[in-house]
């Protein structure tokens, strides 16, 4: 087992043709300033030991140098032994309101750009946790099944929109039972942080609540918007507002956030609601949240441990460097016997 610690680093074997090609104009170069000054049998009594087969010996040399070099910036790392961990945390899923009242601009830049924001800063502060995440607005959607990679989380977070679901409205009911769902190990701490304006077009979420508080999981609300409201701008293909949503009367659609739905949801199920506005602030209501439940073992894993390798390439690499600098570019007896490039002997 192997991996590449800074695989950016391959790119500079781009040097290595261009070094070559370098080599070779020099070389041309320097044949041109000899025809000028000599002809070829003049020139080889004037210097005898000249040797091409050494300069090219001494190109390859520091061509090979160069590649060790490069590699040991790569830095190739070996798997030299497995070992068990064993972690500690707690299964969280995102629920994640994607409806088009997310698009109110009332919070900035606007209500689904703030709730990824939130849910991305708070990823970064987990630690042996597993989370996953779940969209919904008139019905529910898996974006992203338990995972302990932060960074496909906040991937699949960033591409997440308000088209993903053809039904529109919000509702809760569907979005808490998709996520209880989510929860694949029966034995662990489990906690949903569902991220809304709190309109609830559905059924109402009394169902799935006694579902969580059935199975011991708790929810966390996140209030996103104002109370005072906003507008759903309609955008064309470029991006730009072409418009706002209206209703049935042609009057403009002003979305409201309605904290004591969210309120009512966290309190059943003895957790906390907590107001969006500010960043900071959510991120530490949150780790409070987190501290007050019990951390669980939910996976034991072998790993490798892996070493780095770097300093057998730069060693090598010194070492051809330091032959470059003792090797003369004369002939040497045995090689002038060879006569490898089929070079006539001038008395």
């Amino acid at each position: 087992m192997f991996e590449l610690e800074s695989p950016i680093y391959f790119y500079l074997f781009a040097l290595i043709p261009l070094v070559g090609a370098f080599f070779l104009f020099n070389l041309y170069w320097k044949r041109r300033q000899q025809t000028a000054f000599a002809d070829k049998p003049l020139f080889q009594k004037l210097s005898p030991e000249q040797s091409t087969f050494k300069s090219v010996l001494k190109l390859v040399i520091v061509l090979a140098a160069l590649a060790c070099v490069i590699i040991a910036l790569v830095n190739p790392k070996m798997g030299t032994k497995m070992e068990t961990v064993k972690r500690q945390g707690i299964d969280i899923v995102f629920a994640v309101d994607i409806s088009k009242s997310m698009l109110a601009e009332d919070i900035a830049p606007n209500r689904l750009e703030k709730t990824k924001q939130l849910v991305s800063q708070i990823i970064n502060q987990l630690g042996n946790d597993r989370v996953g995440i779940v969209g919904y607005a008139g019905s529910a959607y898996p974006v992203l099944p338990m995972t302990s990679d932060y960074s496909i989380a906040k991937m699949y977070l960033q591409s997440m929109n308000t088209n993903m679901v053809s039904s529109q409205g919000t509702a809760f009911n569907d979005a808490i039972k998709l996520s209880v769902d989510y929860f694949d190990i029966k034995d662990t701490s489990k906690l949903i942080i569902l991220v809304s304006d709190g309109e609830d077009h559905g059924d109402g979420a009394e169902e799935a609540i006694e579902m969580a508080k059935g199975k011991g999981v708790r929810i966390v609300t996140i209030g996103v918007g104002t109370e005072k409201g906003g507008l759903i701008p309609l955008k064309d293909s470029n991006g730009k507002i072409s418009g706002y949503k209206k209703d049935q009367k042609g009057e403009n659609v002003i979305t409201k956030l309605y904290a004591e739905v969210l309120t009512n949801i966290a309190t059943q199920t003895k957790s906390k609601y907590i107001v969006g506005a500010n960043t900071k602030e959510v991120v530490e209501e949150v780790k409070k949240a987190l501290d007050k439940i019990e951390k669980s073992e939910f996976e034991s894993q072998q790993i490798a441990d892996f070493e780095s390798q770097y300093q057998w390439f730069l060693g090598l690499g010194f070492l051809l460097l330091l032959a470059d600098i003792f090797l003369l570019e004369k002939k040497t007896n045995w090689v002038q016997k060879l006569n490898l490039f089929n070079e006539k002997k001038h008395e």
